[in-house]
């Protein structure tokens, strides 16, 4: 069952109608059925569409009415999913623009992470894990060490379901380890 510990499942690209979105959606249902866990929902594509230019560089990000509202959310959390794309070897953009953009150190620092790398090609953005990761441990947020790679990701696809066994075992595996730690 779902410890006291709050969770938020991150879709970390800004694409709409993505892949990610997919795997977030059904890495949700899997806390909720399985482990009995409501989870929060960030979804960077919902950033404020000003993002880039109103809150990242400002000095008082917290007057932009949007993003105090997603400064609240990541402060309330305790253990944070991050569903992730490989985009051009690493991570997206807009995942690093957002944890730039949040207080810092005390927005992650002392929080839990785990991490889920998704890619259409042979890679299930390892690198992109890697370089998270490296982020994360600055800001001194203690990580999982399962990092599910789902590779060519597309070809896995059978309505709303993943059909490949292996990485259906990955993903209950990786819930019940981000509900214990």
């Amino acid at each position: 069952m779902c410890q006291s510990s709050s969770i938020a499942v991150v879709c970390s690209t800004s694409r709409p109608d993505s892949t990610t979105a997919r795997i977030v959606t059904l890495y949700r249902e899997i806390l909720d059925e399985n482990h009995g866990c409501s989870s929060e929902l960030l979804d960077l594509k919902e950033l404020p569409h000003d993002f880039l230019h109103s809150v990242l560089y400002q000095k008082d990000r917290m007057a932009h009415p949007e993003w105090g509202f997603w400064q609240s959310k990541v402060d309330a959390i305790d253990k944070f999913v991050f569903v992730i794309p490989e985009y051009n070897g690493s991570f997206p953009g807009i995942l690093k623009c957002f944890v730039d953009a949040l207080k810092f150190p005390g927005s992650l620092r002392g929080k839990k992470a785990s991490m889920i790398g998704i890619s259409d090609g042979t890679q299930g953005a390892a690198l992109a894990m890697s370089h998270f990761g490296d982020v994360l441990n600055y800001a001194g947020v203690t990580t999982l060490p399962l990092r599910p790679r789902l590779i060519e990701i597309n070809k896995y696809w059978e309505g709303q379901r993943i059909s490949n066994p292996i990485y259906q075992n990955l993903l209950a595996e990786h819930a019940k380890l981000t509900v214990a730690m």
